[in-house]
């Protein structure tokens, strides 16, 4: 006999509009299993449950409107969430309590979703794994020695493991598409502007976004539904698709012919490949080809001076997540050290880095500009283990670990591509291993059908980790 978990958000939220479902029975089946199982996979740090369940009454009396309308979801940690700690995975903040909303909560609550609570984040969201001092390291389902990733692995490990259908996540260097890859998942970075980051645009290079994370293509894009929109006073926006058309209805429509990049070669960190993550793009570009779709490979489109531009710029971002300087000390010493080091960074060498990084991303795009896809491994290996990344004693140790680990996720924040990972492989020890796919700027919508095409001809939803009969 299937669970409620076994369904898709969307049956889900088909179910709650035939009245076969309640918001309310749903909610307490999640937030009975984050009880159980979410500590073990480290997936929240916060659990609203009893503002859930009162969203959950309010729901069924109003009738919402709308595909996910009464299904439960979670915000990633690095979101403010009126009346409702976030902690942004530090224990500088970790009893702060925000008065407002951002633009993305406040679209998931126009959407209907129930919110069960804010999803585990690294400090300030910017290792490739999530192992803060607010909550248990996430891990991913499959293996619970190994990581989820990061930095939206609690969103990750909830979804993998059960505890949500689907979830907001944030990315800026991979940090939506890594856990995906981790933990078995569609994950999906919407081209720049898609989504709108207000009220606090915290990230005045562009290279950070909100995005989906669920178990199939068809969920994810209906949360890229709810999540898509500009709103006044965006820095970044992308046209919305024509009247009558959604992302969902885009996963219906057989993609054209289209011409694929293929490439292997890590792109910011030189090193060796996993021969799993090589398997996996090889067989991806052999489906694609089975698909009608002409796979070209070519040579790696990022030139190698970007990545300095790239850590230029990071470091400067991390550095303008201040704290007082009498909570310094509780910063993990990852954090210290990028804080330092963008610090050391002066205002007209930050200025031309963000013009150098819009440059870099100009040629880059040129180079694929013949292409319509641009197809990768994920990752440069399998999940790694729970703390094997992560050096406290050595912090640029810790910071090339994370390059060597993730060498093709951040290039597409750079140029604002979109770009989807997905559960297309599986090592002989059962770990997940993802395959990425970027899109043309402003063009989610193809490469959504896309995805979806490969989705129905090697389907993956069936397959769950142990835990999620448990």
């Amino acid at each position: 006999m299937s669970e409620i978990h076994d369904l898709t958000a969307l049956e889900q939220g088909e179910a709650v509009r035939r009245g076969e479902l309640s918001p309310l029975e749903l909610t307490e089946h999640y937030l009975a299993r984050i009880e159980r199982l979410s500590d073990t996979v480290g997936a929240f740090v916060t659990v609203t449950a009893e503002q859930a369940r009162e969203r959950a009454r309010g729901l069924a009396l109003a009738a919402v409107a709308g595909p996910l309308a009464g299904v439960p979801t979670a915000v990633k940690d690095l979101n403010t969430t009126a009346g409702v700690r976030t902690t942004f995975g530090s224990a500088t903040m970790r009893d702060y309590v925000p008065q407002v909303s951002d633009e993305v909560v406040k679209s998931l609550e126009a959407a209907g979703t129930v919110s069960l609570g804010k999803t585990n984040t690294p400090e300030f969201g910017s290792p490739c794994y999530t192992e803060p001092d607010v909550a248990p390291p996430a891990r991913t389902p499959w293996d619970l020695d190994r990581t989820a990733g990061g930095s939206s692995g609690g969103a990750a490990a909830a979804v993998a493991t059960g505890l949500v259908p689907f979830a907001q996540g944030s990315d800026g260097g991979g940090s939506i598409r890594i856990p995906a890859s981790c933990c078995g998942l569609v994950g999906l970075k919407p081209s720049r502007g898609v989504v709108s980051s207000g009220p606090m645009y915290g990230d005045p290079v562009g290279l950070a976004t909100s995005g989906p994370i669920a178990r199939t293509v068809r969920d994810t894009a209906a949360l890229l539904d709810a999540l898509a929109g500009p709103r006044v006073g965006d820095p970044f926006w992308a046209p919305p698709l024509p009247a009558g058309e959604t992302h969902l209805s885009w996963c219906d429509r057989e993609p054209s012919r289209l011409r694929v990049a293929w490439f292997d070669a890590p792109m910011i960190a030189d090193v060796e490949i996993d021969d799993e993550c090589l398997a996996a793009s090889g067989a991806a570009a052999r489906l694609l080809e089975s698909l009608g779709h002409d796979v070209e490979r070519i040579e790696v489109p990022l030139e190698h001076d970007a990545v300095a531009t790239f850590e230029t710029c990071w470091a400067v971002l991390t550095a303008l997540s201040a704290v007082p300087p009498e909570q310094e000390q509780l910063l993990r010493p990852l954090t210290r050290w990028l804080q330092e080091r963008g610090r050391r960074v002066s205002g007209p060498e930050f200025g031309l880095a963000v013009g150098e990084a819009r440059r870099i991303a100009a040629r880059t795009l040129q180079r694929l500009a013949p292409y319509d896809v641009v197809l990768t491994p994920t990752l440069a290996r399998p999940p790694a283990l729970v703390g094997e990344l992560r050096d406290d004693a050595d912090p640029a140790r810790d910071f090339a670990n994370q390059k060597a680990f993730t060498p093709y996720t951040s290039a597409w924040n750079l140029t604002g591509m979109p770009a989807v990972s997905l559960p297309l492989h599986w090592t002989p020890e059962g770990l997940p291993v993802g395959v990425m796919l970027a899109g043309r700027p402003g063009e989610d919508h193809r490469l959504v059908a896309l995805a979806a095409q490969v989705e129905d001809a090697a389907p993956w939803a069936d397959r769950h980790p142990p835990l999620w009969n448990a």
